[in-house]
């Protein structure tokens, strides 16, 4: 294997350079730690090594910022070797779970299949439905955008001093002393306006901005647009590297591009030295592949597995196969356990993603209100640990959540995923889609519509600014060709 960030005699120098494109060097210690153990690893041979790297001294700044400090071009070739045999190490007696990463073995893996009704829609209501999904999944992000990142408690502080709680709207610009109070109840809290100032939140809302929720979205329709439903995962791969800047990337996609890079095809581009290959980045992915194929899970979560392939592993694929299968599912059923259980018979059944997922289906079976699936979300995952925060099991919990809970009614589903805090925008807009394909586009109410004013923007080379509806009708277009050929 090839020694993608080599510690040279130069390291020093370049080191500062590496600090300011997070993600790309794949040196985070504590979070490949919790993730090997995660997979079931046996660490004890390497914990000597490991607290000898976290007593070396801490770096200065953010996590990001990892080669900072005094940690020096030692230290980095200490962690790679060590990362390295972390990755080779074998499972511990008693691992309960059955995570295989190839498709073949997944599908052997798989629950017995979840009865589905057959698709029997016309052009125009599949056009409205998946139109409905695009358009669900768009206004789902912009509500959870301003605050992704923030804890719960700063989350409803805000909206409470705002007259926003429960999120029942897109959120606004705080006046001055509802400001100086949020300030004093919690100082942590701060607006995130990385698109310019009230992009996101009202009255400055002029369309959708750009966020790597929709950017995904929009890569695996230009995908399957050009490559048609036999596309692989080198095909998306290729795609990225032509259309889609590395910074436009997070997390495992950005680790997992700096491999393509280097070299490495997939599978290889998703397990070298990426802690992150559980992390939400390919369940956001899943979109189009659910929505190309209505009535049509196990072929929407077979091309979910394509994508994430190329960059996740175990339930991080299966967070984008359950996505995409739950789409698909959706076009054709009206309960959402129904739904939930026809993504999760994708997957394999002995994974931490079914437990995750049949946990909150059976808390609220068994009557347990909105306030109390979060109270015992919060209890299962620590959000101020990056790992929990970021992680497919913690957000694929909140997505059920709002599905469950959301009372049939669009604001109130994308709201209460919202207010679950974790990964706000990711959430909100997977919410939001699957929301939108089962209802249709003329079922979102005009609150959340209006201020999209039907406009988009991305970072895929061709889609910068785009109508929403000229989208969506090019992805019927395209669906539609694919199920003929």
């Amino acid at each position: 294997m090839p020694d993608i960030c080599p510690v040279t005699a130069d390291f020093a120098a370049r080191a500062a350079w590496i600090n300011r494109h997070a993600w790309l060097a794949g040196i985070d210690l504590d979070t490949e730690c919790r993730q090997a153990e995660d997979e079931g690893r046996d660490l004890r041979s390497v914990r000597r090594a490991i607290g000898r790297l976290k007593a070396a001294p801490a770096p200065e700044g953010a996590w990001s910022t990892v080669l900072g400090g005094k940690r020096d071009a030692a230290w980095v070739a200490a962690y790679y070797a060590l990362n390295d045999r972390i990755q080779a190490l074998p499972s511990r007696a008693g691992h309960p779970w059955v995570e295989p990463d190839d498709l073949a073995g997944i599908r052997a893996a798989r629950p017995p299949a979840v009865p589905l009704k057959p698709w029997r829609g016309s052009r125009r209501e599949f056009a409205r439905r998946l139109h409905g999904g695009l358009l669900g999944r768009i206004c789902g992000c912009m509500l959870g955008k301003p605050v992704e990142g923030w804890p719960r408690d700063s989350i409803r502080i805000s909206n409470e001093e705002t007259g926003n709680w429960p999120v029942a709207n897109y959120m606004r610009l705080p006046s001055r002393p509802e400001d100086a109070r949020i300030a004093a109840r919690r100082p942590a809290s701060k607006w995130s306006l990385a698109n310019g100032p009230g992009t996101c939140l009202r009255p400055g809302i002029r369309g959708g901005v750009e966020d790597d929720d929709i950017n995904y979205t929009t890569t695996g329709f230009a995908i399957v647009k050009r490559w048609g439903a036999g596309f692989t995962p080198s095909d998306v791969a290729s795609f990225w590297l032509d259309n889609l800047p590395v910074n436009h990337t997070c997390t495992a996609e950005r680790v997992a591009y700096r491999n393509l890079v280097a070299g490495l095809p997939p599978p290889s581009s998703a397990t070298h030295r990426n802690p992150y290959r559980e992390w939400i980045g390919a369940q956001i992915r899943a979109d189009y592949f659910g929505f190309a194929n209505p009535g049509l899970p196990e072929r929407a979560a077979e091309w979910a597995w394509r994508d994430a392939s190329i960059s996740h592993v175990r339930n991080g694929i299966y967070g984008e196969m359950w996505v995409a299968a739950m789409l698909a599912a959706a076009y054709v059923h009206d309960d959402w356990v129904t739904i939930l259980r026809a993504g999760l018979a994708q997957v394999p059944a002995r994974s931490r993603l079914a437990q995750s997922v049949e946990r909150v289906i059976g808390d609220c079976l068994r009557g347990l209100d909105y306030d109390g699936a979060v109270a015992a979300l919060h209890a299962r995952w620590n959000e101020r640990v990056g790992h929990h925060w970021c992680h497919t099991l913690s957000n694929a919990e909140v997505v059920a959540i709002g599905l469950l809970y959301g009372e049939e009614d669009f604001g109130r589903s994308v709201g209460r995923a919202v207010m679950c805090g974790f990964d706000t925008d990711c959430n909100g807009a997977t919410v939001g889609g699957l929301w939108g394909v089962k209802h249709g586009v003329d079922a979102i109410p005009s609150r959340w519509a209006s201020p999209m004013r039907d406009r988009v923007c991305t970072g895929v080379a061709g889609y910068h600014e785009t109508a929403i509806s000229a989208l969506a009708a090019d992805m019927v277009g395209t669906a539609l060709r694919c199920r003929r050929g």
